[in-house]
């Protein structure tokens, strides 16, 4: 993939907003290249704010995704995801919002709202073309949304399957400053492999776990050791309630020997080396609604 030629290099931090399950972090994804932001029909999946870098010849985009702003939920974790999205614009040099078709929610205006205020290019993503089974109704619901609200720039999306990626990179190559690249070439974020092995297994967490269940589990590593070409790591999955546990472990521990089996392949492939992989499951009792359990677990900004 290629930005689009430029006269001089350009770099710059780009905000990916919208609410819960736009597909934000399948959006990030597809504009780096690699599965960087865990991904899961879930919303909310997105708990922190993940920096994504992509590089070429001519320019440098850091891309920032952020967890769904989102109305309701009163939990002190509800706030934290709401803080984090609400910094972001703050780092940004452009914005783009990204909306589910064929759909404008009070979600969606609460977004605009915040990104109003912010006097930079401000993009419109309309992702999830493929669900609008009446593409005539596709250009009035967008000229509906664009008739009080401004936009520099509006892009068709399939990110799923990188379907209007190329027009979208080269229309926020133009829109960033002239300036030289902040990053390394080979980069890809600025997230530990420490963190990356916590949300490879919570992305699992998500995918296996029904209903509520995922949004009551959080993962902290307590031990990331490479020697060679092996990583020994060791992790605690976190649930809130004794019955909580039982679910995870599963009959026989067979649930949790398949977070564990997904979540070893998926990290062996990011981090390129073999990785022996340990699960525990711990109680705490609500933690997501305990302002010291969230900073513990790195709920944090």
């Amino acid at each position: 993939m290629n930005a689009e030629p430029q006269s001089a290099h350009r770099f710059g931090q780009v905000a990916l907003l919208g609410r819960p399950n736009v597909g934000k972090s399948t959006l990030l994804n597809a504009l780096i290249g690699a599965d960087l932001s865990i991904v899961s029909p879930k919303p909310q999946t997105t708990r922190h704010r993940i920096l994504g870098i992509a590089t070429y010849d001519n320019a440098q985009i850091a891309f920032l995704d952020t967890p769904g702003l989102h109305l309701g939920g009163k939990r002190a974790m509800n706030r934290q995801l709401n803080r984090v999205a609400r910094q972001v614009p703050d780092e940004a040099d452009v914005i783009v919002h990204v909306i589910a078709a064929p759909r404008w929610t009070d979600e969606d205006e609460q977004v605009w709202d915040l990104i109003s205020r912010h006097e930079i290019p401000r993009l419109l993503v309309i992702n999830k073309i493929d669900l609008v089974t009446e593409k005539s109704e596709l250009l009035p619901f967008v000229s509906r949304i664009s008739e009080t609200r401004q936009y520099h720039g509006i892009h068709y999306l399939r990110a799923t399957h990188g379907k209007g990626i190329k027009a979208l990179l080269g229309d926020l190559v133009r829109h960033l400053p002239e300036a030289p690249a902040q990053y390394a070439e080979d980069e890809l974020t600025d997230r530990s492999e420490r963190f990356l092995a916590a949300e490879m297994i919570r992305e699992q967490l998500m995918l296996r776990l029904s209903e509520e269940l995922p949004y009551a589990t959080t993962v902290e590593i307590e031990h990331f050791e490479q020697v060679g070409n092996l990583a020994r790591i060791a992790a605690a999955i976190w649930v809130e309630r004794e019955g909580q546990k039982a679910i995870v472990i599963g009959a026989s521990g067979a649930q949790l020997k398949a977070i564990g089996s997904n979540a070893r392949r998926r990290m062996e492939k990011m981090f390129g080396c073999k990785v022996f992989l340990e699960l525990w499951v711990k109680v705490r009792e609500n933690w997501s609604d305990d302002e010291t359990s969230l900073r513990q677990f790195g709920y944090s900004g």
